[in-house]
């Protein structure tokens, strides 16, 4: 996989690997901002395409393949 750029991560698109309670498509909807400047991005909120329901995650997670696929497979 690519790397990923934790700013440039806004709407991108998301496949889980096993999809549970038919959330399969997920979307970036948006990325948490640190208290200070200087700290790094460390979360984002992704939100199910079908339920419209959101959880925060770490942005890293994302980066796993054997749970997320970039894009909508």
């Amino acid at each position: 996989m690519n790397p990923l750029n934790p700013k440039k991560l806004l709407l991108t698109k998301w496949t889980a690997v096993k999809p549970v309670a038919k959330q399969k498509h997920f979307l970036v909807s948006r990325v948490i901002q640190p208290e200070l400047d200087t700290d790094p991005i460390e979360r984002v909120e992704i939100e199910a395409v079908f339920s419209k329901a959101t959880q925060i995650i770490h942005w890293r997670e994302l980066q796993n393949d054997s749970v997320w696929r970039q894009g909508w497979v």
